[in-house]
């Protein structure tokens, strides 16, 4: 990328759970933790790497989000944890319930 592109959207720092599967079964079905997200986009930490281009179901776990994913990149970041950019399609519902949302969109659990 270009040092001085830009991403067409901003991006939301938010923790969310979601569950990842894919209908290829050389990938399991596993769970991640969203880093940031926008209305098209997420980057999520997993502890197992997922090629570029594999296509994924996307659920969130505290909400009603549901969503087709194209995995853009996969970057390690630590020894067992893998930063994935995932590009959303055919969404639909919310990352979070609102009663289980802070103000930074992450889990608060004294009100979940």
């Amino acid at each position: 990328m270009a040092a001085n592109s830009r991403r067409a959207e901003e991006r939301t720092p938010m923790k969310v759970t979601v569950n990842l599967s894919s209908v290829d079964v050389r990938f399991r079905s596993q769970e991640g933790m969203t880093e940031n997200v926008s209305s098209h986009g997420a980057r999520v930490i997993t502890s197992q790497p997922v090629p570029p281009n594999v296509r994924l179901n996307v659920r969130s776990m505290l909400g009603s989000l549901r969503s087709r994913a194209r995995v853009v990149y996969c970057q390690q970041v630590a020894a067992n944890a893998f930063a994935l950019g995932l590009e959303l399609s055919a969404i639909a519902g919310k990352w979070t319930l609102p009663s289980f949302a802070t103000q930074n969109g992450s889990f608060d659990p004294a009100r979940g």
